[in-house]
């Protein structure tokens, strides 16, 4: 195809598109990726990497980096609050389907950290941290960029644009394509602590849920902590949420002891269940939160967007080097928003009412359920497929 600038523009230098910007350039693609902070964001909302993801990641080296840097986690657990263990699945069951057989637990921060030297290392890529975008126009043969940053206004212009810029995406809403979908009432607190549970609550693994009317709550070991993830009631302004004491409240309410915990990480935010309508408007595509964004109960959304750019830089580089006709890019969207809709809100979204229902017959109903899952095989086995996402791949033909 013909070129005019001979540059892939990327929007946001976060795990998607920075893990594009690598699959791009080790393709012999030029890439400019701006970023507006300064440095790694250490964000500590995803941490969960899946077995498929790692497969996919192997050939560009991120795979093996991140098996180095993160906890190695075969066993996943569904819990309730007041009865405990109902049901622990062993991820080894999929030893057959890939070569990453469980859960890996790795902040997303620590994949970006990898991948800003690796990209800085390579003379096709531009890595331009402090460059917050303030305008993207789209013409029929390119993409302009409008920044500001330490040095001023600047201006970029590429072949095409991959938007990684995360669920507030300035690239989705300038080229106006609607997120569709909700926003729950309620925030989501992530708490991390060093007290190891596993001292006291000696039947837990490494990833648990557990359900409760009122408090269910994520429990998950990551290489050097202890993260918690629970909602927040909508009446608890999220200011009040944060501080010390309603911390220390929602620790002591899953595991009270005398002395009070230390908090290491906190945060809060707003989950949604969204998607864009279109992945693509002419020469720009979305990829990531700026795509589809989701509740984090299954560790599915990080997941999904590094799909996104494993499929999209796939794409793109069979028609730069001329190996398909541009209409290659038009399979982006039919192969991954189905499964953005179906495996990642779809599934993200059972996950959160299961955890949370209130009804008492609908909640024995669900425990009972969980616990004939565990104790069939092949339910097992097939449950696992879907929550790993080697079924969503399947199913769309990223995988075989």
């Amino acid at each position: 195809m013909r070129l005019k600038h001979d540059r892939v523009l990327i929007v946001g230098g976060g795990p998607v598109g920075s893990v594009a910007a690598l699959l791009l350039a080790q393709r012999g693609i030029p890439v400019t990726v701006l970023e507006r902070a300064d440095d790694v964001v250490l964000d500590y909302r995803a941490s969960t990497i899946q077995p498929p993801t790692l497969d996919l990641l192997e050939e560009c080296g991120a795979a093996q980096a991140m098996v180095s840097m993160g906890l190695i986690c075969p066993l996943m657990q569904y819990r309730d609050r007041q009865q405990g263990k109902i049901v622990e699945f062993d991820m080894t069951m999929l030893k057959n389907d890939t070569r990453h057989p469980y859960r890996l637990q790795c902040e997303q921060f620590k994949l970006v950290g990898w991948l800003y030297p690796e990209l800085r290392k390579m003379p096709n890529v531009e890595l331009l941290l402090s460059h917050e975008v303030t305008k993207v126009t789209m013409g029929d043969d390119e993409a302009v960029v409008e920044t500001t940053g330490p040095l001023g206004p600047k201006t970029f212009k590429g072949d095409f644009l991959i938007a990684g810029d995360g669920g507030r995406s300035l690239v989705r809403k300038a080229l106006n394509i609607e997120f569709e979908g909700f926003t729950y009432p309620e925030h989501f607190l992530v708490a991390g602590t060093r007290y190891d549970f596993k001292t006291q609550m000696g039947d837990i693994c490494s990833v648990n849920y557990t359900a409760d009317p009122d408090n269910w709550y994520v429990l998950l070991e990551i290489p050097d902590m202890w993260r918690i993830v629970a909602p927040v009631d909508p009446n608890v302004e999220p200011d009040d949420a944060m501080q010390e004491a309603y911390l220390q409240n929602c620790l002591q309410n899953l595991w009270p002891r005398s002395e009070p915990y230390e908090i290491v990480v906190k945060a809060i935010y707003r989950v949604s269940q969204r998607v864009a309508q279109t992945y693509r408007r002419g020469r720009g595509f979305l990829a990531g939160d700026a795509a589809h964004i989701n509740n984090p109960l299954g560790g599915l959304g990080l997941n999904g967007g590094i799909h996104d750019a494993v499929n999209l830089t796939q794409r793109l580089a069979r028609v730069w080097h001329g190996e398909a006709p541009e209409s290659e890019l038009d399979g982006y969207e039919p192969q991954r928003k189905p499964e953005a809709v179906q495996a990642i809100l779809g599934q993200t979204g059972r996950n959160k009412k299961l955890m949370e229902e209130r009804d008492p017959e609908v909640r024995a109903r669900n425990l009972d359920a969980w616990r004939a899952l565990g104790a069939s095989r092949e339910a097992t086995y097939t449950h696992l497929l879907e929550t790993s996402m080697i079924a969503s791949l399947r199913r769309s033909g990223m995988l075989r």
